[in-house]
C-alpha cells in the first residue's frame, strides 16, 4: 500500500493490473489542468478587482464590460471551480488507493471452480415414521 500513497498508479503497478494505471493519470492529469485553468482565471479577476477597488490605479479595467460587482461574481465563481478541483484531483488519489488496496485484499481470495453454494429442497427421515421438508444450504469449499 506504500507504492500507493507515494504516487498515484503504484498500487496498481504493484498489484500486476498495470492496465489501471493510465485511467487513474488520465484523472489526475486532467483535475490538475483544470484547476490551473481556474486559477489562472481567479487570478486575473483578482487582480481585475484590486484595479476597480484602487481609484488611483494607472491601469485600466481589463474587463470594461463588467462592473465591480460582476467583477466580485466571478472572483467567487473561478475560486469555486478551482477548489473543486482541488477536492476532485484528492478524490481520484484516493479512488486509486482504495482500488490498490481492495485489489490487494482480494487477491489472496479462491475464486476456482469448486467454490460452490447451493439451494436445494430437502427431505429428512424423523423418527416414528415421520418426514420433515426443508430447504438445504450446501457450501462446498
Amino acid at each position: 500500500m506504500f507504492y500507493a500513497l507515494l504516487f498515484p498508479g503504484g498500487g496498481q503497478i504493484y498489484n500486476e493490473k498495470v492496465w489501471k494505471v493510465p485511467l487513474i493519470y488520465g484523472g489526475v492529469l486532467t483535475s490538475i489542468y483544470f484547476f490551473e485553468f481556474n486559477n489562472r482565471r481567479y487570478k486575473n479577476f483578482v487582480r481585475a478587482l484590486e484595479i476597480v477597488r484602487d481609484p488611483t490605479s494607472p491601469e485600466q479595467n481589463p474587463f470594461p464590460n463588467l462592473n465591480q460587482d460582476g467583477i466580485i461574481r466571478n472572483v467567487n465563481y473561478w475560486r469555486r471551480n478551482r477548489d473543486s478541483m482541488y477536492l476532485v484531483f484528492l478524490g481520484i488519489y484516493a479512488l486509486g488507493f482504495v482500488d490498490a488496496f481492495v485489489d490487494a485484499h482480494l487477491s489472496g481470495f479462491d475464486i476456482s471452480d469448486d467454490l460452490t453454494f447451493k439451494i436445494e429442497p430437502s427431505v429428512e427421515p424423523l423418527f416414528a415414521n415421520q418426514t420433515s421438508i426443508g430447504v438445504s444450504f450446501k457450501i462446498k469449499f
